[in-house]
């Protein structure tokens, strides 16, 4: 899209200083810096005008040529424009007003300036699950099983496109693995190694046709070298440079079969030579590496580092992973182009970015997420409008649902109750319940022993979590006080999670079994302000529990009945791994489950770099 000129909205913009000017400057404004942002969230370590020396220790701040920085200030200034034509269009919409604008970019911009430090991976982005594609030579009759002929990769993208995949850019997985940015629903990166001729004679059109951009990974010294397999020359790289859907990256001078065995002096040649000569052929930024044959170690990531890349590729036969899943940006691991058809079956593009809205988001469906995180294998579920049941007797969490009639999706079991009867239902402190729409006060005996653990509050607009107060709280007047709305109320173990921030063992204040290691069952609401129900599938303790959920997203989540008790139950189906005891409580979700969003799987990053 260009700026046209004479556009009657922009000319009422930027001409008639007293319409709507702050209005239309926030709106304007924030397009503007969300257009540079990009680069932001990348371009985030210092500069430095010379490479480290090759027997200095790699510092944790990495060096960087940057003298090609004014190279694509046209296409950004271009894309500004464009923007700013963009805010035209929703400004002659009278029903959007300046919060429906702030809630659609300002997840966003904080998205950005709140990225993960360089090189980790986001959190949010660990749950996504993004493919990158491995191609190699592209030729008419294949030499070795990894070749693909024009005919196979035209198939493949066909199957791209009927499956609903989109592929993306580099620079869009960059800022994604830094910022958690969701990405397109099915998204995918094409990337092609090592140079070859095909590439331009059979790649580069496929792309043009099919609009689906690429990474090109260049070993300098193959360049217009068609001893044996031909190679592109600078004249095709400068054209294909000169397409958006192309982005080059450095694949070294000579391609080494193994970097890691070379003295550090020659490592360093490799990566500094290769990309100071691409920038100086094509008059481009290349900020993007790929470890021949995907080996590398710790010493060779280190003056990838130092070079002044901002991501480097790699690959792994025996341990392929999605981008999410890599070990850090200096080790992108891909898949090869056989796992086409089992990949992108797989492929999510990550969840949305939590929404601005000041209130409570109980329209949300309800989904369910499969993640370990820690090595904590948890199941979340979030979404919905959340309720609680206390039943007449004990019973399974299904059997629960199944008599409530509440139509709800998915339950996990709720507060402690009395053990002095096998059927009693009698719980552990006050109960107010939406479905019997009884208050229930809980024992004089009982309640002294519990004051200042959580007391849930629900509401139809709100969540609530306040220290129960045995004197105020334990009448429905006292906790009408604290929200006249009520509908819920029950009293909760423990914070595992408070304003964000994973507890620490003193805030437990002596709870039994807290720091043993058990199955645990809890229920919060998470950064989007959606209602979250959820369980880990294996034994832990509270502190890592809360530490696990934080990295999960959650931004208040309080301890319920757990143990044996523990109990998850999604769309009528138990997800725990045995059969759990009966329960007289349960904390519900109301909705419909989304049919259109993927479980993702979330995997613990390692601390240790891979060496292949």
């Amino acid at each position: 899209m260009k700026l046209i000129p004479n556009n009657p909205i922009l000319n009422y913009i930027f001409f008639n200083s007293r319409s709507r000017s702050i209005f239309h400057t926030l709106i304007c404004g924030l397009l503007a810096v969300s257009i540079f942002l990009p680069q932001l969230a990348v371009a985030r370590r210092r500069h430095f005008s010379k490479p480290a020396e090759p027997n200095n220790t790699p510092t944790t701040e990495a060096c960087s040529n940057n003298n090609n920085n004014d190279i694509s200030l046209n296409s950004q200034v271009s894309r500004v424009a464009s923007n700013f034509v963009l805010a035209s269009s929703w400004m002659t919409k009278p029903n959007w007003g300046l919060d429906n604008i702030v809630e659609t970019v300002g997840p966003y911009v904080y998205a950005f300036l709140n990225r993960t430090s360089w090189p980790n991976i986001n959190e949010v982005a660990k749950q996504a699950r993004v493919p990158i594609l491995m191609y190699h030579d592209i030729l008419p009759e294949k030499q070795v099983f990894f070749d693909v002929t024009p005919e196979e990769l035209e198939q493949h993208f066909q199957t791209l496109k009927e499956n609903g995949i989109t592929p993306i850019s580099l620079d869009q997985l960059m800022t994604h693995l830094q910022t958690g940015m969701p990405l397109p629903e099915k998204p995918v990166v094409l990337t092609f190694d090592d140079g070859y001729g095909g590439h331009y004679q059979y790649v580069y059109p496929l792309l043009k046709k099919y609009g689906y951009p690429a990474v090109f990974s260049i070993y300098t010294k193959g360049v217009g070298n068609n001893v044996g397999r031909t190679h592109v020359s600078w004249e095709q790289l400068k054209e294909m440079v000169a397409n958006p859907l192309v982005t080059i990256a450095s694949h070294s001078v000579t391609h080494p079969a193994d970097l890691t065995v070379l003295p550090p002096e020659q490592i360093q040649k490799e990566v500094v030579e290769s990309k100071a000569t691409l920038e100086a052929n094509l008059g481009i930024p290349i900020r993007y590496f790929t470890y021949p044959a995907g080996k590398y170690n710790e010493q060779v990531a280190g003056l990838v580092q130092a070079a002044g890349y901002d991501l480097a590729l790699t690959m792994n036969d025996v341990d392929e992973r999605f981008a999410g899943a890599s070990d850090s940006l200096l080790a992108v691991s891909r898949f090869g182009q056989s796992r086409l058809q089992d990949v992108i079956k797989q492929a999510w593009g990550g969840a949305k970015l939590p929404s601005w809205k000041t209130g409570f988001d109980f329209a949300s469906p309800v989904q369910k997420t499969d993640m370990t995180i820690d090595k904590i294998p948890l199941i979340l579920v979030s979404g919905g409008k959340p309720i609680t049941i206390h039943a007449d007797s004990r019973y399974t969490v299904k059997e629960i649902l199944a008599r409530s009639n509440t139509n709800a999706v998915a339950a996990v079991d709720g507060g402690f109750f009395s053990l002095k009867l096998l059927n009693s239902n009698v719980m552990i402190g006050p109960v107010y319940s939406q479905v019997t729409k009884q208050f229930i006060p809980g024992s004089t005996w009982d309640i002294q022993k519990i004051a200042a653990r959580p007391l849930v509050l629900i509401s139809p607009h709100e969540v609530r979590f306040i220290p129960f107060d045995p004197l105020k709280h334990n009448t429905l007047e006292g906790i009408q006080a604290e929200m006249p709305e009520v509908t819920d109320a029950f009293v909760a173990a423990a914070w595992l999670v408070k304003d964000g921030q994973s507890r620490e063992p003193s805030s437990f204040n002596g709870l039994y079994g807290f720091d043993v290691a058990r199955y645990r069952a809890f229920w919060g609401i998470n950064k989007k302000k959606q209602a979250t129900v959820g369980v880990s599938l294996e034994s832990v303790d509270s502190i890592s529990l809360g530490k696990a959920l934080v990295k999960a997203g959650l931004q208040d989540v309080v301890m319920v009945d757990s143990g044996q008790s523990t109990s998850l139950v999604y769309q009528g189906e138990s997800l725990v791994r045995y059969q759990p005891r009966p329960v007289p409580h349960a904390v519900a979700l109301l909705g419909s489950p989304a049919t259109n969003t993927p479980p993702c799987v979330l995997v613990q990053n390692k601390t240790k770099q891979r060496k292949t």
